[in-house]
C-alpha cells in the first residue's frame, strides 16, 4: 500500500518504456490497451495514493481526457484545472472542479490556505511547470512495457538538475513496473 512520503506535490502518472505520457496527438490508447491486461481489481496503488490526497492539479488536456472517461475517477476530490485559454469549465463539470490560471506558487500557496497540503499533480506540462518550480517532492512512474518512438515526453527542459532519492520499486506480473522517488532539494543533494 503506498503511504504519503510527506506533504507537498505529488506526481503519480504512467509512462512507455520510452519517456512518453501520450501519443503526439494526446492519445493514450496504448495506455488503455495495456490496462486490460491488468486483474481484475488491481489498481497499482492509485486508490491508496488517492487516499492521502487533499486536492489535485491537472491540465486542460489532462482534464479533457478525465472528463471522457467513463466514470468520474476522483469523486468529491476538489480538482484544480490550470490553463490560460478557458474562462469557464464545460456544463456538467463535476461541482468540486475549478479553474484557474495562477503560477505554481501561488496556487499552491492559495490551496494551502484552506488547508489543501497534500497535492495530487497530472498532466505533462503542469508537472514539468511544478517541477520547474521546485513544488514537487514526490513522483510515482509506472513503466509501461511499450515502446512509441515518440509523443509527449513527461519531462521536459529544467532550469537546473533535480535529484531524486529511490524509495521503492514493485514489479508486477503482468509487466508493469512501479517506482517511486523523494524529491531531494538542491541543498539536500549538494551535500
Amino acid at each position: 500500500m503506498l503511504k504519503p512520503m510527506s506533504s507537498g506535490c505529488c506526481v503519480f502518472i504512467a509512462t512507455s518504456l520510452d519517456g512518453f505520457i501520450a501519443r503526439r496527438d494526446g492519445s493514450i490508447d496504448w495506455l488503455e490497451r495495456a490496462n486490460t491486461t491488468m486483474p481484475s481489481g488491481e489498481d497499482c496503488g492509485f486508490a491508496a495514493f488517492m487516499d492521502g490526497i487533499d486536492a489535485i492539479v491537472m491540465g486542460r488536456n489532462t482534464f479533457e481526457i478525465a472528463r471522457a472517461f467513463p466514470e468520474w475517477l476522483y469523486g468529491t476530490t476538489p480538482l484544480v484545472v490550470l490553463s490560460r485559454t478557458l474562462t469557464e469549465l464545460p456544463e456538467g463539470t463535476p461541482a468540486s472542479v475549478s479553474l484557474s490560471s495562477k503560477a505554481p506558487s501561488d496556487l499552491v500557496a492559495e490551496l494551502a490556505s484552506r488547508n489543501l497540503r497534500r497535492l495530487y499533480i497530472d498532466g505533462g506540462l503542469t508537472v514539468q511547470s511544478f517541477l520547474a518550480a521546485g513544488l514537487i517532492s514526490e513522483i510515482t512512474i509506472t513503466t509501461i512495457p511499450v515502446l512509441l518512438g515518440s509523443g509527449l515526453p513527461l519531462f521536459g527542459s529544467l532550469p537546473d538538475d533535480v535529484w531524486l532519492e529511490h524509495v521503492s520499486t514493485e514489479a508486477y506480473e503482468f509487466g508493469f513496473v512501479q517506482s517511486r522517488y523523494r524529491v531531494v532539494r538542491s541543498r539536500e543533494a549538494q551535500s
